[in-house]
């Protein structure tokens, strides 16, 4: 094999050298500010956003995600194995909002049914349909006979090392199997065996995957790469048939199994995936705290299957970043009796009626909502609101989402808002996970509010919760700005906090002080516009940044016009 082997190190050099910076400007009106009470605490450390990496990791732990991320969408040539049958090349493919996070790509599952009973479909040995194949003769298809076809949409991969880490304990103790409180809830553990584990070792609490019918994140990568992509491993090494057809197998496949070797470093792909998932930061939640709609969320049961906290396992053998944390994933990990939100299919001891309840941090940027994907488009209420609905009438959840459609509208509104905080960047206003001048705007509204609460908009930019908007807020928002840092007028102080702190003036609402404004095009801060200037222009042509003089979102012919005609000393 070449390419998984090579591709690590040269997709991680490129992966590095097309990263870009990105920042919209928009000119806007005057924004007159005024600063509250100067705070003296230190700023707290901004939340990793949604597809970032932990907080806390070694250098060399750092370099493992990277090349992680790099391969997790590097599309696995047929020489090295793809196939005969697939659904995707890659895993970033499904993977995609952000990479490591939710999908909008679906697969299908079909199978036999009999009273209620579902087993596979005759000669097959699972129920995932592989959508396509190498070649048409290869091609598997659904069978017409088959009485049980099913969609399911992607679940997200994040922070998927705490959850991993999080003690079998902790979650057995959530189970309530015979709903001994009597309050309709009686979730219980998938207990299973992963791939990797040795002969006699004990079952571990299943936690990934719709069926929670996955306990380690390697066997999720193992399972995932042989089954969506057609890649054999060490810990699945045996090639899917085409509809059970060993014959055509034999035709098909053509690389020998399995298919992933180790890299030059040792590791193999599976590993190499492993690492950006185990990796992955927890989605952010802002506010963090204090929200009324997290309290209308508890009132109505929501929690009873959305457990908010867990604390990871202390085992030394854990890295620092993943070892005794504190993690919010609104989740249980457990199986629960879904109702009419089933989809009739079993894996393992899960049945046909038990779904594993889905994680909500980072729901905000889930689209479609469900296994099934029936919620999905429109707004974010929209689909939240379709997918609570559909808890009911019958199943576990069926209380809660009566409990729901009797709120009032204000109370509604209050629960969504509460759900949309979860994966919210800190000072990211506008929700498009870009800190911007749009931001910035609105966090000068929020300077001159002064206070604050957990239910005000304002929120966003209180990054210490104290319900005061003042220099410590500012300095977290500079921390968290997506452009350039430029201090134009050389007093050691960001630009945007001098404009913030009153410090300079903006009267064109472009996030220049009014005295560096006259010398926008001196782009390396020099004192004149010369050819020095042309270079970061021309580096970064096509892309946003602070060269991108006219706030059009694009380095282009239009900023190259405003370096020519400024030519010379600045004023």
């Amino acid at each position: 094999m070449k390419p998984l082997r090579t591709a690590v190190s040269v997709h991680t050099a490129r992966a590095e050298s097309v990263q870009m910076k990105i920042s919209i400007l928009v000119v806007l009106g005057t924004v007159v500010a005024s600063i509250g009470a100067i705070a003296s605490a230190q700023t707290p450390a901004l939340q990793p956003r949604m597809g970032a990496h932990l907080d806390g990791l070694t250098a060399a732990q750092l370099q493992r995600f990277d090349i992680g991320k790099v391969l997790f969408s590097f599309p696995i040539p047929i020489e090295d194995g793809l196939g005969p049958i697939l659904n995707k090349s890659n895993c970033g493919s499904c993977h995609a909002n952000p990479l490591g996070g939710w999908g909008a790509i679906s697969v299908t599952r079909f199978g036999m049914e009999k009273k209620g009973v579902f087993s596979l479909y005759p000669g097959e040995t699972q129920s995932l349909a592989q959508s396509l194949a190498n070649s048409s003769f290869c091609a598997e298809v659904v069978p017409a006979d088959a009485m049980v076809v099913r969609t399911r949409f992607t679940n997200s991969s994040m922070a998927f090392g705490l959850v991993e880490a999080i003690p079998d304990a902790q979650i057995a103790a959530q189970a309530d199997a015979a709903d001994g409180d009597g309050d309709g809830v009686s979730g219980r553990v998938h207990w299973v065996m992963p791939l990797e584990a040795e002969p006699g070792s004990p079952l571990r609490a299943g936690r990934f995957g719709w069926k929670a019918q996955v306990a380690t994140v390697l066997t999720f990568s193992a399972d995932a790469s042989r089954n969506e992509m057609g890649l054999t491993n060490r810990l699945a090494p045996v090639e899917n048939a085409p509809n059970g057809d060993v014959a055509r197998l034999v035709v098909c496949d053509t690389v020998a199994d399995p298919e992933d070797t180790a890299d030059a470093e040792g590791f193999h792909f599976i590993d190499r995936v492993t690492d950006f998932q185990r990796f992955l930061a927890p989605p952010p939640q802002t506010p963090r705290s204090g929200m009324a709609g997290e309290a209308i969320f508890n009132q109505i049961g929501c929690t009873k299957c959305h457990v908010a906290e867990f604390t990871t396992s202390t085992d030394a053998s854990l890295e620092d970043a993943i070892r005794g944390k504190t993690i919010r994933p609104y989740c249980d990990f457990l199986l629960h009796d879904m109702g009419l939100l089933a989809d009739g299919i079993s894996d393992g001891d899960a049945t046909e009626a038990e779904m594993r309840t889905p994680t909500l941090w980072g729901v905000r940027r889930r689209d479609p909502m469900l296994h099934n994907g029936i919620a999905g488009g429109g707004t974010f209420a929209t689909r939240v609101t379709t997918a609570i609905a559909a808890h009911g009438p019958f199943g576990e959840a069926a209380s809660s989402a009566a409990a729901f459609a009797a709120l009032s509208g204000d109370n509604k509104a209050k629960l969504v808002a509460f759900l949309d905080s979860l994966g919210r960047a800190e000072f990211d206003f506008d929700g498009n996970d870009l800190i911007n001048l749009v931001d910035f705007t609105a966090m000068m509204a929020c300077v001159a509010q002064a206070t604050t609460n957990p239910d005000d908009a304002c929120a966003i930019g209180d990054i210490d919760q104290n319900g005061v908007i003042n220099v410590v807020d500012i300095d977290g928002f500079v921390a968290a700005y997506d452009a350039d840092h430029s201090d134009c007028n050389k007093n050691g102080v960001a630009d945007l906090k001098d404009i913030a702190m009153g410090t300079s003036t903006d009267t064109d609402g472009d996030a220049i002080p009014d005295e560096c404004a006259a010398c926008i095009a001196d782009l390396d801060n020099s004192g004149m516009v010369d050819a020095l200037d042309l270079t970061p222009l021309v580096s970064n042509w096509g892309l946003a940044g602070s060269s991108d003089l006219d706030g059009n979102g694009t380095t282009d012919s239009i900023d190259l016009a405003i370096v020519l005609a400024a030519w010379g000393n600045c004023p």
